[in-house]
């Protein structure tokens, strides 16, 4: 793969991303198969909802992450440093697109630096398994350092690179380089998917590798097999089509994690304050918001993104005060109803 094609492939990222001809076409996150319990007498008033959580050494004012997107093009940096003024200003975390395009070409550091405008913001850098795989922890060490960031996303996404015509197709070694970053990084490791969901397999392995924490980036939201497939021709186009809707669905992952002792961030369709609500009652840590809050920057730059951000915060509120949550614990515990289709996927 020659270094030119790095740049574009970012560049169809983007702009596939800005539409919704990436979704997921038939299967749902199955978020809408939690059914939480209304209170009518929550003896809670709005204002004393509190929203804070811990997440990898640093306070969250709210439970959200701006997940990584982009980066390695020169329409990434105001992406990347708008979205990661919003966080520094709402509380949230913020995280980068895979950083593997600034090993190719140095001089497209610039496009994930936001230290500047984020100085207090949990950051999280990025770097596919299979590069993690074939560098030393100091060269990794090294990506992590020259951007600030406080963690890092170690993304697995082998149904994205099978169907990428430059994509890896060996992933032999990837475990070992994970425990190898967990005892040798310095940073907390985020394992992270990228649309295709954590299986109850993958989550107790990463737990017993000695990962803590994972982004499930479940089925349902964005499908980057469709994107990919959208950038294909020939054969892997047709294999595109045919694993367009591959993965696990994001309730079924964020479960699946949770119930394995991984701190979990729900991404993967997340559009609503409820959303995040139904993914917190079934374990997880935070909710994870891509492609809408990037839509939403592209749209109407950071005050429509920051507009779409306080619209989920507002709901998750109104949801936790119609459940009697004050707090985010609480809404773990809280009742709730799961449907057929969610309840056969936790069975299996």
């Amino acid at each position: 793969m020659t270094e030119p094609d790095i740049e574009a492939r970012k560049a169809d990222h983007l702009d596939l991303c800005a539409t919704d001809d990436v979704a997921y076409r038939r299967r749902t996150t199955l978020l809408e198969q939690v059914e939480l319990m209304h209170q009518s007498l929550p003896e809670l008033s709005l204002d004393e909802i509190d929203l804070s959580t811990e997440l990898l050494g640093k306070t969250l004012r709210a439970p959200i992450v701006i997940v990584g997107m982009t980066g390695g093009h020169e329409r990434a940096a105001e992406v990347n440093r708008g979205l990661a003024s919003i966080a520094e200003r709402r509380g949230y975390a913020f995280g980068l697109g895979s950083q593997r395009a600034m090993q190719k070409r140095p001089e497209t550091t610039s496009t994930y630096q936001v230290r500047d405008v984020a100085p207090n913001v949990l950051l999280l850098g990025n770097l596919g398994v299979v590069q993690a795989a074939q560098q030393t922890t100091a060269q990794v060490r090294e990506l992590v350092d020259a951007v600030g960031a406080d963690a890092l996303c170690v993304h697995l996404n082998p149904a994205q690179e099978l169907i990428q015509p430059e994509g890896d197709r060996d992933f032999r070694g990837c475990v070992d380089a994970l425990g190898r970053l967990v005892a040798e990084l310095g940073v907390p490791v985020v394992a992270k998917e990228t649309g295709n969901g954590i299986s109850r397999h993958t989550a107790e392995l990463l737990f017993d590798t000695g990962v803590r924490h994972v982004d499930v980036s479940g089925a349902g939201g964005t499908s980057w097999v469709g994107v990919e497939t959208l950038r294909a021709q020939g054969h892997q186009r047709e294999l595109g089509e045919l694993l367009w809707d591959w993965g696990v669905p994001t309730a079924a992952a964020v479960s699946y994690s949770a119930k394995a002792g991984l701190t979990t961030i729900a991404t993967g369709g997340m559009r609503t304050g409820l959303d995040a609500a139904r993914a917190i009652a079934l374990g997880a840590a935070a909710a994870g918001y891509a492609r809408n809050v990037f839509k939403a920057f592209v749209e109407g730059g950071e005050a429509q993104a920051q507009a779409f951000l306080d619209g989920v915060e507002r709901e998750l509120r109104v949801v936790m005060l119609l459940t009697g949550c004050r707090t985010l614990e609480d809404l773990r515990r809280a009742p709730k109803l799961l449907g057929p289709d969610l309840s056969r996927w936790l069975a299996a």
